[in-house]
């Protein structure tokens, strides 16, 4: 299978793509087949590797996005900027507890999905009724949570990076305050927290790294006899392999794992 990585249109997302027989160059504007049904994209890179964010999904390019493929295109997006403005206008009429996010056309114009979060349950029947008279198209209201919002939305994290979620991650896996502790980082909402506001997806990728580097050390208070001479453990550097250790005479030093005698209680 001879892969290409493609950058979905405004979106940090890039997919790994069949490209088939046929060859594509970094910049070719490209239509793919993918779950969520046809979309266009641009070529960032001519092979299946060596692109940093690429999701694990493989879709098929279908051709290169002809002049008119790429004006439905522009079509479409001016299409979803109107039916976003309405749906607003209609939600503040309607005064609906809910905040719209997005809205995603299927590539034939058929069907209107509209993505929102909201803190309860939703009646929007009249809000439905209203916009499939006024858009002539199937309407879907999709509620989605505060991480999927800034997947949606996209931006750039505190690593000075585009966020996992609009970037690679095609779905979310638990994230607990026990990997922020494990891997010895502030507890400070705001410094483990993402722009969903949710703990960073981040802090998952090494927690077990970490767990299982920390099986060989003491935990922090403990009494330990090192060649030191004995001490307690005031801090454990979980990459560096070392901990600070307070002795009696209330000097410290770092030591490595290996210069630990045995542990005290």
């Amino acid at each position: 299978m001879k892969l290409v990585n493609v950058q979905l249109n405004k979106r940090f997302v890039v997919y790994k793509c069949d490209a088939g027989e046929e060859v594509y160059k970094a910049g070719d504007m490209v239509v793919l087949d993918t779950k969520e049904g046809t979309k266009m994209g641009k070529v960032v890179s001519n092979s299946g590797g060596g692109c940093s964010g690429l999701s694990k999904r493989v879709n098929t390019i279908l051709r290169l996005a002809s002049y008119e493929d790429q004006k439905r295109e522009a079509e479409k997006e001016q299409k979803a900027v109107e039916a976003l403005k309405i749906c607003k206008q209609k939600i503040a009429q309607l005064n609906l507890p809910m905040k719209l996010v997005d809205v995603s056309f299927s590539s034939g114009g058929e069907k209107a999905t509209f993505f929102f979060v909201a803190g309860s349950r939703v009646n929007f029947r009249e809000l439905v009724k209203q916009l499939a008279s006024e858009l002539y198209t199937r309407i879907e209201m999709r509620q989605i949570g505060a991480r999927n919002e800034a997947q949606i939305i996209g931006g750039v994290g505190c690593c000075g990076r585009p966020t996992c979620c609009s970037s690679f991650l095609s779905k979310f896996g638990p994230v607990s305050i026990r990997m922020a502790k494990e891997q010895g980082l502030s507890l400070e909402p705001t410094k483990i927290s993402g722009l969903c506001g949710r703990l960073l997806c981040c802090l998952a990728y090494e927690a077990d790294t970490y767990a299982e580097l920390k099986k060989s050390f003491p935990e922090c208070g403990n009494r330990v006899d090192t060649v030191y001479g004995k001490g307690r453990v005031v801090k454990i550097n979980v990459i560096a392999q070392t901990l600070l250790i307070e002795l009696k005479d209330g000097q410290q030093v770092n030591i490595s794992s290996d210069e630990i005698k045995n542990r005290a209680n």
